[in-house]
């Protein structure tokens, strides 16, 4: 339950992507552009000094953007910069190579937050969006979000599920009685999700689906997001 909950905020989490924020405010176009850009920055920068800007300027970025700096460490160090810190922990026993290890660790560090960054400060359907004026295959941009949802709805019925047998059994189970609980519930789960790719795909064509999914598009550059971008550019420059 536990993980579930932490899957849930981590990657469905949408209340920051609509908070009053700096980043918040951009237009979706350019702030994925710009981000790419500085992604792209820190994959070809070789200096130590100049990661070190990039992440403060990042953590700079989480609180003009209403963002809470725990929230967001959480979710940055949790799990590739550890996992990458671990991969080059022999490499930080040997002096002469503990700066090429922490620049390794920097670079993913920056790359990630970076990519979390532009995931919680935009909305899913805008990303989508996005993707598809930047000329994306349509399949590919389909899969994606229906991938997202099916994954958001079966974590809320997997906690249900959960909930449900607790609150019926109250202690534990043997452990043979488990085993049979939790497979009679994986192929419950498996029929649901073949009944609603049914339903969807039957509501989608009835309501005009054609293979082509439209979406609406209200975006808008502003005095801001050419601020914004100049401002990046001017980084990119100077680094």
């Amino acid at each position: 339950m536990g993980t579930l909950t932490f899957l849930k905020d981590s990657i469905f989490a949408q209340e920051h992507a609509s908070a009053k924020g700096f980043l918040q405010s951009l237009d979706p176009r350019i702030k994925i552009i710009s981000f790419l850009a500085l992604i792209i920055l820190v994959l070809f920068t070789s200096g130590f000094g100049e990661l070190i800007f990039i992440y403060v300027f990042c953590l700079l970025l989480v609180l003009i953007s209403k963002i809470n700096l725990g929230f967001f460490l959480k979710r940055t160090w949790i799990f590739i910069p550890l996992f990458s810190l671990f991969i080059v922990l022999p490499a930080l026993l040997n002096p002469q190579q503990r700066e090429g290890a922490g620049f390794f660790v920097l670079r993913v560090t920056n790359c990630v937050s970076l990519a979390v960054l532009l995931n919680i400060t935009t909305r899913h359907f805008e990303l989508l969006n996005v993707l598809r004026i930047f000329k994306i295959p349509q399949i590919f941009i389909m899969i994606l979000g229906m991938c997202y949802r099916y994954i958001y709805l079966f974590v809320e019925i997997m906690q249900n599920t959960y909930l449900a047998i607790k609150s019926r059994v109250g202690g534990e189970l043997p452990y043979q009685k488990g085993q049979n609980m939790v497979a009679w519930n994986i192929v419950a789960l498996w029929n649901r999700s073949v009944r609603l790719n049914q339903e969807v795909y039957q509501a989608m064509l009835s309501r005009g689906y054609q293979g082509e999914a439209l979406a609406w598009n209200d975006f808008k550059i502003r005095a801001r997001d050419w601020l914004w971008l100049i401002g990046v550019a001017i980084i990119i420059w100077r680094i």
